[in-house]
């Protein structure tokens, strides 16, 4: 990678941004810009010579100082569900006028035709970064496996595991994983337009994820695979926000009609991310 090249960490302070920081920071003499709409939560990078930068992608006019001088872009999608074709498009449209010469953008798989809510703001983005002129490359991950927790909490309560997948697996992806993936694009030379799926070693069923989680804690744990509006009507009923639970449960949806399938380069399997 040329000297010159100035990398810029969008959403720095988010998990999987500080995952990504980490990674880059044990190469000497990169030179890091890290942007988050909070700097006060990156004082630590900043003690060990990032240079933190306000940003709020909602903001367009705080982003021409944010990505001044920067010459590769790591745009982490943004939690804003609803609200993130226009961040996005922002943010292309900014980095386009600081000079960025390469955009790495985190989507999901088979954003066009994903049932998943959220896929419709990355096939967005994916066309605006098409059109942008600028070099770019998707990473397009897959579930992280972090996301198990809770259902794992749950399971091992209930003796159960839910969900609305009809027997279909997914190549579930550490979010550790997804971010070593990212900061090696982000550090790369490659000049070139790309697109990667970053996936688990293993396509994980219901049934696989019930006996991972009974290895794991030593309990009998039973997979219930259901109706989607019974998995929906789960979500709402144990509390969740009706619009967070329609978010969560269209994974379900995504899962269920095999595009969430695809293997990948990964490491860590499911089964090690909660032996550990």
């Amino acid at each position: 990678m040329s000297e010159q090249e100035t990398l810029l960490v969008s959403g720095a302070s988010g998990h999987l941004g500080t995952l990504v920081l980490q990674s880059l920071l044990k190469t000497k003499d990169l030179k890091i810009i890290a942007t988050t709409r909070d700097p006060s939560k990156l004082k630590d990078f900043a003690d060990r010579g990032v240079e933190v930068r306000k940003a709020d992608f909602s903001d367009a006019s705080s982003l021409d100082g944010a990505f001044k001088g920067a010459t590769r872009l790591l745009l982490i999608s943004t939690d804003a569900v609803g609200a993130r074709t226009a961040q996005h498009t922002n943010a292309i449209n900014a980095a386009k006028k600081a000079g960025v010469k390469h955009i790495i953008y985190t989507s999901v798989p088979n954003p066009d035709r994903s049932l998943a809510l959220v896929a419709k703001e990355h096939t967005e983005t994916e066309v605006a970064l098409e059109a942008s002129g600028l070099t770019y490359t998707i990473l397009r991950n897959n579930l992280y496996t972090d996301y198990l927790e809770p259902s794992y909490q749950q399971a091992l309560k209930s003796g159960l595991l839910f969900g609305a997948r009809k027997g279909s697996p997914v190549a579930y992806v550490t979010r550790h994983d997804c971010a070593e993936a990212a900061a090696k694009a982000l550090s790369s030379s490659d000049s070139f337009n790309a697109i990667y799926d970053v996936a688990g070693p293993e396509s994980v069923s219901l049934n696989d994820l019930a006996a991972i989680f009974s290895r794991a804690s030593g309990k009998t744990i039973k997979a219930v695979d259901v109706p989607y509006a019974d998995f929906l009507g789960g979500l709402i009923g144990a509390g969740l926000d009706k619009n967070l639970a329609e978010v969560l449960a269209t994974f379900e949806k995504a899962i269920a009609q095999g595009t969430l399938v695809s293997t990948g380069k990964a490491t860590t399997s499911v089964q090690q991310f909660f032996n550990r």
